[in-house]
């Protein structure tokens, strides 16, 4: 980071809520959109998204400059999440349709009504089959082949070595084709 972001830290360490708000804002779709994924519904997704922003607000003063503040800020939000679901004996689950319904929208892509109908069945048993998925893998499978992260950046947000992403982004993926081969005429 920049010496601006250092002395907007710093004065967002000492209470100055201006300075977190240039600090976070930035960040907040990015954090709530892997919230989402993670929590696979709206309200858990906006309940870790707050818990994830607390903690970042008392946290700042231990932030050392290591990673990105951006990583820093996915590697919260991504513990919150999963501390979440472990607190949690339950889970919602939220198709990508439910959400169009309340106000995503899909890029348009020209698609017939049929190759449409097609693509929406392929999304919903793609989701169907992420949620099958362990928490940890699920992480970073999000992270990685949803989000766009690198592979580096999976590591550092989830605190584990590159090998381990790899290997959990493998298990994830053979599951997935598993789940998909098994479950959906494709």
């Amino acid at each position: 980071m920049d010496g601006f972001d250092y002395r907007l830290l710093n004065l967002a360490a000492n209470g100055d809520s201006l300075a977190f708000e240039k600090l976070v804002v930035p960040h907040e779709k990015m954090m709530y959109s892997l919230a989402l994924r993670l929590c696979q519904n709206k309200e858990d997704a906006e309940d870790c998204l707050q818990d994830a922003m607390i903690r970042v607000y008392k946290s700042l003063s231990s932030f050392r400059g290591d990673s990105a503040f951006s990583t820093w800020l996915y590697r919260i939000v991504t513990n919150t999440c999963l501390d979440s679901h472990r607190r949690k004996k339950h889970r919602y689950s939220e198709s990508l349709d439910d959400l169009s319904q309340e106000g995503w929208n899909a890029p348009d892509t020209g698609m017939t009504p049929e190759e449409s109908a097609v693509n929406s069945d392929l999304r919903r048993a793609l989701n169907e089959a992420i949620e099958t998925l362990p928490n940890d893998i699920r992480a970073a499978v999000v992270l990685r082949d949803i989000q766009g992260f690198s592979y580096e950046d999976v590591s550092s947000i989830l605190g584990i070595n590159i090998g381990t992403v790899k290997s959990r982004l493998s298990r994830g993926r053979e599951k997935i084709r598993s789940y998909l081969t098994a479950n959906r005429e494709l």
